[in-house]
C-alpha cells in the first residue's frame, strides 16, 4: 500500500487482519501461478490434482478431495476438467464399484512432467521478496496456523498415506 495513501482507522484494521492478508496473499499465488504456467494453461489446483494423483494412482475421488483440502464440488469441477483435456481417467474403484478412482493418463503425465519448471519459477517468484529466514518462518507459520485451526476448516485436509513401498523407506 502507497505510503502517502491514509485510510480511514477501519479500512486501516481490515486491511491488516490476516484473513484479509490470507486471502490476498492467494490471490497473488495464483495469479503468479497461472502467469507461469500460462502455455500450459494449468492453474494451482489442476496442478494439485496431478501432482496428487501422480503419487498415487488410482486413488479415490473423495481422498482425491481430502488430499488437497477441496470440498466435493471443487474436486469434481476440476477433475471435469482435466478429463476433458484428457490428463485424467474416472472410473470405477477396483476396491468397490460405487467409488470412484482417478489415474493420470499418459497426455496428464507429461503435462505435469512440462509444468515442473513454471511451478518452481512461480514458487521462487512467490517466495522471492523474502531472505530464506523469513520463506522458512512464512511456511512454519502458515503450517503452525492451518495445524491448529484444521478442524475450523470447512473441508477436511487428509495427506493420503505414504505407498506401502514408500513407507519402509
Amino acid at each position: 500500500m502507497p505510503a502517502a495513501t491514509k485510510l480511514p482507522t477501519s479500512l486501516s484494521r481490515l486491511y491488516a487482519r490476516p484473513g484479509f492478508l490470507l486471502r490476498r496473499a492467494h490471490q497473488i499465488s495464483a495469479a503468479v501461478f497461472e502467469d507461469a504456467c500460462k502455455e500450459l494453461a494449468l492453474t494451482p489446483a489442476q496442478f494439485g490434482v496431478l501432482t496428487v494423483l501422480q503419487a498415487h494412482p488410482g486413488l479415490g475421488q473423495s481422498s482425491l478431495a481430502r488430499a488437497l483440502g477441496f470440498d466435493k464440488v471443487t474436486v469434481l469441477r476440476v477433475l471435469r476438467g482435466l478429463e476433458t483435456r484428457g490428463f485424467v481417467a474416472r472410473g470405477p474403484s477396483e476396491d468397490n464399484r460405487r467409488n470412484v478412482s482417478v489415474s493420470l493418463t499418459a497426455e496428464g503425465t507429461r503435462v505435469l512432467q512440462q509444468a515442473q519448471r513454471p511451478a518452481e519459477k512461480a514458487y521462487r517468484r512467490l517466495m522471492g521478496p523474502l531472505d530464506k529466514e523469513q520463506q522458512d518462518q512464512l511456511l512454519y507459520l502458515l503450517q503452525l496456523l492451518t495445524g491448529e485451526l484444521e478442524e475450523e476448516a470447512r473441508a477436511a485436509f487428509v495427506p493420503p498415506p505414504a505407498p506401502a513401498s514408500r513407507q519402509a523407506a
